[in-house]
């Protein structure tokens, strides 16, 4: 059974920790599912890549979510080994053929990404010509203020999209269209945009859509200029369907990642030397923190010391992770306490997001040690903030 503590301090207090441990939260998870699905204007399809432990797909369970976005055989066998009756959809727009034709036959799953011609016809190979398929085509949008962008690798143009839906169409088969604006994206109108594009790919298509999917990118709060209200996405969404006026009966898809499971989880570090104003720790790049290697990707932190209180101003220091690599480093800035020493545990918050499944065993070093905390989400203060760069005059 997992272990229980009333927060990251108490479970640092008990245990004296030597490995990282990642404290989950379950009810912020729930309730942040239950958000979604409330406010939503149609389902919504939990992003499993973005961290498939099965304490976090409970909680989510537990919030309501019913359908789960699934990039391959792998993470359509967790969601089936957990939740039977669960909706999966095979939303990655290349897969092997071996992989298609076990999610169609094995799974049941009826619902695939393309957008290419050539993926559109091994598809249609792999499953026999089935004529109960519903064929996704995504389309490539813009970037926007996005922190990752991910057009560059699959969508096609409007132009190639309607090709493709009128040929998914002339099977017989049942045709959708789904998008992605970037993952934390920080603009609720970059999905007013990209549903823009969706009605031009209608239009030139002339296929009744089944489905329109807008993809994740919804943000979390990190350290740094905060998202706006998850409401003002919806709000933004409502006015892209209004402008696509799409069918009765077609059904309106999202595929949160990183803004529903963020809040859920911290990590607690532990610092193994301090050498001026940098810090060694027993985590880093290679391990749960890569995603820290990304700009306007700020986490939290905190320092724990059980049995005193650092009571120091914060100033700003870089981090070391623990491998012999020169790569494994965070330059930051990170604000902490100026008197943080060796033995001192740091917790990161917002950590819920991708930092399970980026682990690696490099050097030897690897932890998945976990534990529930009863306390809520660890949110950035503006304390925490690093300071702007002195001005230097030409």
């Amino acid at each position: 059974m997992q272990q229980s503590f009333a927060d990251a301090a108490a479970m640092v207090a008990a245990l004296r920790p030597d490995r990282p441990v990642t404290c989950y939260r379950p009810q912020v998870l729930a309730d942040r599912a239950r958000a979604f699905v409330t406010g939503f204007p149609g389902e919504v399809l939990y992003a499993v890549k973005c961290n498939p432990d099965p304490l976090v797909l409970q909680a989510l369970w537990d919030g309501g979510i019913r359908h789960f976005d699934t990039a391959s055989l792998a993470e359509i066998e967790t969601v089936r080994r957990q939740f039977p009756e669960a909706g999966c959809y095979f939303m990655h727009p290349v897969k092997a053929r071996e992989a298609i034709r076990t999610a169609y036959e094995r799974h049941g799953l009826r619902h695939f990404v393309v957008d290419h011609a050539d993926e559109l016809e091994k598809l249609w190979d792999c499953t026999g010509h089935a004529g109960d398929l519903v064929v996704m085509v995504r389309l490539a949008t813009a970037r926007g203020a996005a922190v990752y962008d991910l057009g560059g690798k699959f969508g096609c143009s409007v132009e190639q999209g309607a090709a493709l839906m009128r040929a998914a169409a002339a099977r017989g088969l049942r045709v959708g269209l789904c998008f992605h604006v970037g993952s934390q994206c920080m603009t609720p109108t970059s999905y007013l945009a990209a549903c823009t594009l969706a009605r031009q790919c209608l239009d030139r298509a002339e296929v009744a859509p089944a489905v329109i999917d807008v993809g994740g990118g919804f943000p979390t709060s990190y350290v740094g200029p905060q998202p706006p209200p998850l409401d003002d996405f919806f709000q933004a969404i409502r006015a892209g369907l209004d402008l696509i006026a799409p069918p009765a009966d077609c059904q309106v898809w999202c595929e949160p990642g990183r803004g529903m499971v963020a809040a859920g989880a911290s990590i607690v570090v532990r610092v193994e030397l301090r050498r001026d104003d940098h810090l060694y720790l027993n985590d880093g790049v290679y391990g749960s923190l890569c995603d820290l290697k990304f700009p306007g990707i700020h986490l939290p932190m905190r320092i724990i010391r059980p049995g005193g209180q650092a009571t120091a101003p914060l100033r700003p220091f870089s981090l070391f992770g623990p491998t012999c690599d020169c790569y494994d480093q965070l330059p930051g800035p990170y604000m902490l306490p100026a008197d943080i020493r060796e033995g001192d545990w740091i917790e990161i918050g917002q950590a819920g997001a991708y930092t399970g499944v980026t682990r690696t065993g490099f050097n030897g070093f690897h932890a998945d040690e976990t534990v529930v905390v009863r306390d809520g989400a660890f949110l950035p203060e503006p304390a925490m903030r690093p300071p702007e760069p002195a001005h230097i005059a030409a």
